[in-house]
């Protein structure tokens, strides 16, 4: 008896032809990636004598603070304003310094008074030894032809030394009445710079970043009310290893680059730390961590800093280009293209 052939004995051609459409699509995959992963990474490749390490815009911030304890009278300015040097920003209340100024200014014309009467009493001393020295001379003359005595020359003599005596005493007053009236202008013109330093004002063009007190606290000396963002001081630090560290010459021209955008800021090297540390982990990953780097600063030029004041912003994420030598390739395409609307000669 013959046995019917097994369904399984022979693959059905459906199930090859599955097999072989999966083994294509999988070759084909591989290539596709592999061309992706070659493509890609000769977009990120940079030249040689160029190099880059991940950072964020920062800037130098600067805090307003109180010189004087006192008490808040208002406060101009919000979190995010753009505020120009010069600019008042909060007041202090000044009722106790201009009781205090009212007090000095009193104290002022009192001594000056002291003084006018000082001055007077010298002239009427000069008066009294010009007719002590008219009454010595004739005393003289007439002790010579024995009209008078001794004792009257000598005590017309002592009347004259005394009265100049008085004078010059007369006159020390007056030289310590107007030191007197000096030191008294002195503390009002110290009330009037505590008056004019309770108006905070702004030391440099920037944007509040935030705002630490309100009208009504009361604050130590010292104590802060705002801070602001100096905006003429933009930059970004990385982070680079010795070997490349060591070839960033001060002023060497850089590219900023930052997540998400396709133009680069021109920036150049204002700083390269002297000392070797870790770099922080906001920018590097963890085996970088590992390893001593040097901080490189990337300034942003202020004069394009001023032609986009509304779109800088601290913290924002990107990576920073630096070239190494002293004729450098040029940048690649993509760290060429400015923002739009900026001049392709403007920055360095």
């Amino acid at each position: 008896m013959t046995t019917p052939p097994s369904n399984n004995a022979k693959p059905s051609w459906r199930r090859v032809a599955a097999k072989v459409l999966l083994g294509l699509v999988i070759v084909l995959a591989v290539g596709t990636g592999g061309a992706w992963y070659w493509w890609e990474g000769q977009q990120g490749k940079l030249p040689e004598g160029l190099v880059s390490g991940n950072g964020r815009i920062e800037s130098d911030q600067v805090d307003i603070a109180a010189k004087s304890a006192g008490r808040i009278q208002e406060v101009l300015v919000r979190e995010g304003d753009l505020v120009t040097a010069g600019q008042v920003l909060a007041s202090i209340d000044i009722t106790e310094l201009q009781a205090q100024r009212a007090k000095y200014v009193a104290d002022v014309a009192s001594e000056q008074a002291s003084m006018l009467e000082a001055k007077a009493t010298v002239a009427q001393r000069q008066a009294e030894l010009v007719l002590k020295k008219a009454k010595l001379g004739r005393a003289l003359k007439l002790v010579e032809t024995g009209a008078i005595s001794q004792d009257d020359r000598d005590q017309a003599q002592s009347e004259n030394d005394s009265a100049r005596a008085i004078l010059e005493a007369a006159q020390r007053t007056v030289t310590a009445r107007e030191r007197s009236v000096a030191a008294a202008q002195a503390l009002v013109d110290q009330v009037d710079a505590q008056i004019a330093d309770t108006l905070l004002r702004a030391p440099v063009r920037g944007r509040v970043l935030y705002r630490l007190a309100n009208p009504g606290e009361v604050l130590s000396a010292g104590g802060k009310v705002l801070t602001l963002i100096d905006l003429s001081q933009i930059y970004m630090e990385i982070y680079l290893p010795s070997e490349q560290a060591m070839r960033v010459p001060i002023g060497s021209q850089g590219r900023i680059q930052f997540d998400g955008a396709d133009f680069a800021v021109p920036a150049k090297v204002s700083f390269v730390s002297p000392d070797a540390q870790f770099t922080p982990k906001q920018v590097e990953t963890r085996s970088e961590r590992d390893k001593l780097m040097f901080r490189v600063k990337l300034r942003v030029p202020t004069s394009l800093v001023e032609r986009h004041i509304e779109q800088v912003k601290t913290g924002a994420r990107g990576v920073g280009y630096v070239r190494l030598d002293p004729n450098p390739p040029d940048w690649p395409a993509y760290l060429q293209k400015r923002i739009e609307d900026d001049p392709v000669d403007a920055g360095p």
